[in-house]
């Protein structure tokens, strides 16, 4: 997928088909969305009525399959860097159904 040229070398957060989140650095990509990511964080939101914080799991490097992958977007280093993730609070995604 050509569009992802130039996000390489970037920081990207990926939604999965199973809704889960991921952010890190896109090292590369090939023409099936295949996507290979270093220092790898994914996200598990805490429903809002929960009183447990949010979690952030260290992956490093990762490799989603690109059947997987349903939202790639570029991510705004300066306002990541100001979010305090383990005080946000969301219902999970649900997962996509591929017809």
């Amino acid at each position: 997928m050509s569009s992802l040229g130039p996000f390489v070398g970037k920081t990207v957060t990926i939604i999965t088909s199973d809704g889960r989140t991921l952010t890190g650095q896109l090292l590369g990509h090939d023409q099936t969305t295949n996507l290979i990511l270093s220092s790898t964080i994914e996200r598990i939101f805490s429903p809002p009525d929960s009183d447990e914080p949010s979690q952030e799991v260290e992956h490093g490097l990762y490799l989603i399959r690109g059947d997987n992958v349903a939202v790639c977007g570029l991510v705004d280093e300066d306002t990541e860097n100001g979010i305090d993730w383990t005080a946000v609070k969301a219902y999970p995604l649900g997962g996509m159904k591929h017809s």
